[in-house]
């Protein structure tokens, strides 16, 4: 495979309503549109999902641009590629860090290397799966009563998890009304690393509500710390921002600081490792699923992708487009019906990327050629 041409878009589309975590809101969604062209002219897409400021980690919109436009696309450009796999290696011998730049442009090449095959990226990634189950993310609202009534309406069109953000202050006193109203379903808490030890009573005193887990509630690198807190817990804790790799997880388990994993591609640094993950924990008993950072439909296609290899036994953050945006820039968009998403059979990630809305929502865009 040789990529003749790469295309970096700047987009921007503007959520329907406002997503709050622990580190602050989102009212609109920055972010590089990556696309992959070989000889023959085919396609293949993906997305960095760095945000404008480095909040969740280090990365943002800026520093991942110049970092595909000095340093990956040269690589990319310059070699000839038998599988994405190559591109891990390359990447990484070289050059440290920047996970989500280097996922973006690997998951343009996987695009394109399942459609030059005639498979599902699905089936290019060893997917099993025809259907995953499907969870949603609650971002932090205005009350608790909006929170119970927003849950309402997500169980109403069949989700089958329920993941709600948490901040010290809005966190037992949530989850015990939650539990008043809805006893029995599938529940989980999201501190994005809002919590220190110092916390250690507060987060304990949710083991009482039967949560599935609560996802990184200690700081965004830390393995040591999570250790100790679950040593005093019974819930599950999941890991999110501490693993970038497969060795990161294999220190964490040999610590005992979580019991779950959350895989999420960008945060990994692309498909094959998000790959070789899912296969550690499978091997040693660790369950995981796909986080979400509220991607466009083409990061959205790849999370479903991933997802459908075996050992995401436990529902994602992959809703529906509807949930998100007034327009997806893919066609069809992705559903939900009772809960689960189809994967796609088709070639690549399955869904078309329409340019008609990739250019309405385009701020930049550049072409770079071999």
């Amino acid at each position: 495979m040789k990529i003749k041409q790469v295309i970096l878009r700047h987009l921007k589309l503007d959520l329907l309503h406002p997503f709050t975590t622990s580190f602050g809101t989102e009212y609109d969604k920055d972010f590089i549109l990556v696309e992959v062209k070989n000889e023959d002219g085919l396609s293949g897409w993906a997305e960095s999902v760095a945000m404008l400021d480095p909040l969740y980690n280090e990365e943002t919109v800026k520093t991942n641009w110049h970092i595909l436009e000095d340093y990956l696309i040269p690589i990319v450009l310059k070699n000839e590629i038998q599988h994405p796999d190559e591109l891990f290696e390359k990447f990484f011998a070289h050059l440290r860090g920047n996970y989500m730049a280097k996922a973006a442009i690997e998951g343009a090449v996987w695009d394109l290397y399942a459609k030059e095959h005639n498979l599902s990226l699905s089936a290019a990634l060893g997917g099993e799966r025809s259907k995953i189950d499907v969870g949603v993310s609650i971002g932090i609202k205005d009350s608790i009563e909006e929170t119970v009534e927003t849950i309402g309406e997500r169980l109403s069109e069949g989700y089958k998890r329920v993941k709600l953000k948490i901040r010290p202050g809005w966190d037992v006193e949530l989850i015990d009304r939650v539990r008043q109203a809805y006893p029995d379903i599938p529940l989980m808490a999201d501190a994005n690393s809002a919590y220190t030890l110092d916390d250690m009573d507060r987060l304990v005193a949710l083991d009482d509500y039967n949560l599935m887990m609560i996802e990184q509630p200690l700081a965004h690198n830390d393995i040591i710390d999570h250790a100790d807190l679950q040593a005093r817990m019974k819930t599950a804790i999941c890991l999110d921002e501490s693993i970038h790799s497969v060795e990161d997880a294999r220190k964490a388990l040999k610590l005992g600081s979580c019991k779950i994993i959350n895989i999420k591609i960008g945060r990994v640094g692309g498909l094959t490792e998000a790959r070789k993950l899912h296969d550690f924990c499978q091997a040693n008993d660790i369950p995981v699923w796909c986080g979400g950072m509220l991607e466009s439909g083409v990061g959205r296609a790849h999370n479903i992708a991933i997802t459908s290899l075996p050992n995401f036994t436990l529902p994602g953050d992959t809703a529906a487009s509807s949930l998100y945006w007034a327009e997806d820039i893919i066609e069809p968009a992705v559903t939900v019906e009772n809960g689960m998403i189809t994967i796609p059979t088709t070639p690549g990630i399955g869904y078309e990327v329409s340019l008609e809305k990739v250019n309405k929502y385009t701020i930049y865009s550049r072409t770079y050629r071999g």
